[in-house]
């Protein structure tokens, strides 16, 4: 299902790509990797492509409901932490808008006076440092303590013993069932919710939909891409797949302009401005849709993979195409990793987005105070 956007003053321009140099290559960038599995790449090669990721596909498949399988039986083990355990995650790869939710519901727990842990992977991160989601959050919410490790029982214990957690919020952890959790917040991107109907790599799905039966609560980010009917009709297929989920639907309007060094500036900052926007996360059309709802001409516009570490290289050829714009723009995640304000000469902002509950806040918050309940009683 194809997002419906609205009329704004912007528009984009595509313009060359910058030189990638060939041991930065991958096959394909996220845009085109989804334009060959929802169908829109018509090239020779495509078909032949779809029909070899389709192979791949059951294979995959088939371990994941094996493994699901084991979980829902009781012969993969599984293990508790004194404290709530809430997780935030996806049904399909990246991209979804989980990070911004994710500080929404760091700062609601803060503001209830309850010592919250970030427990996370650490996808991508270099040996000893945080990876660029870690250092996003540590960026919008210093105060709240991050822990990564690949083994989310270990890090949720070590959130425990060193930082004295009272709640653990578990980062992109659906699919990770050794730690046991207590809510299950699973967020569906309105720019593509169902993951083309495809399990990876034949398209965006973690895992087969009917593992939206364990979210207690399902939540539909970027849902002002959607007209009401598109929105209902979604939905009206969660409530079949996870028929006692909490509903809810999330918007994330740009709020300001943010640099490194911290400042933020008012959107209006860019009117009539011919900017360029690139960036390197898991689904572009979703900062794409971001940028619709800024008053400014886009005019540039750069790709890479998620998780990307720009080079220097990569960062002096950004500096070079730059230098054509009054303005470049990158999402928070971008920003990060490029650690300056400037690209050359060009000044470089990202966009600074919170959530923003259309509907389902009450209902969500009234389930997280249950869960909380229920584990201080069970506790004491």
């Amino acid at each position: 299902m194809d997002p419906v956007i609205p009329a704004t003053s912007c528009s984009t321009v595509l313009r060359p790509r910058l030189k990638i140099h060939p041991r930065e290559v991958t096959l394909l960038r996220p845009t085109q990797f989804r334009d060959v599995v929802r169908g829109r790449q018509r090239s020779w090669w495509a078909g032949p492509l779809r029909a070899v990721l389709g192979m791949l596909e059951w294979p995959y498949r088939g371990i994941v409901r094996w493994r699901n399988r084991r979980y829902d039986a009781g012969r993969a083990a599984s293990y508790a932490v004194p404290v709530p355990v809430i997780c935030v995650g996806n049904l399909t790869l990246g991209g979804t808008g989980k990070t911004p939710l994710v500080e929404w519901l760091a700062g609601w727990l803060s503001r209830q006076g309850i010592r919250v842990t970030i427990v996370s992977r650490g996808y991508g991160a270099a040996s000893g440092e945080l990876n660029d989601e870690a250092r996003e959050l540590q960026l919008a919410l210093p105060e709240v303590a991050h822990v990564q490790n690949p083994d989310r029982v270990a890090g949720a214990k070590a959130a425990i013993a060193r930082h004295h957690a009272e709640v653990i919020l578990l980062d992109d952890g659906f699919q990770h069932r050794r730690l046991q959790r207590d809510v299950d917040v699973v967020l569906l991107d309105a720019t593509e919710p169902w993951g083309f109907e495809h399990v990876f790599p034949r398209g965006t799905l973690r895992e087969p939909l009917a593992g939206l039966a364990r979210a207690h609560a399902v939540v539909l980010s970027r849902a002002q891409a959607l007209d009401r009917e598109s929105r209902q009709a979604i939905r009206q297929r969660v409530a079949q797949l996870a028929p006692t989920a909490v509903w809810c639907e999330v918007a994330y309007p740009p709020r300001a302009l943010i640099t490194w060094a911290g400042d933020r500036r008012p959107l209006a900052q860019l009117a009539g401005q011919r900017v360029a926007a690139f960036c390197g996360i898991g689904n572009p059309a979703g900062f794409q849709q971001t940028l619709q709802q800024v008053g400014c001409e886009v005019v540039g516009w750069q790709e890479f993979p998620d998780h990307h570490r720009y080079t220097p290289r990569q960062i002096d050829d950004l500096a070079k195409w730059a230098l054509a714009y009054e303005t470049v723009l990158c999402t928070r995640k971008d920003l990060v990793k490029l650690q300056r304000n400037r690209l050359g000469s060009t000044p470089l902002y990202a966009l600074a987005m919170e959530a923003e509950f259309l509907t389902g806040e009450s209902e969500l918050l009234a389930r997280l105070q249950r869960a909380l309940a229920v584990k201080e009683m069970n506790a004491s």
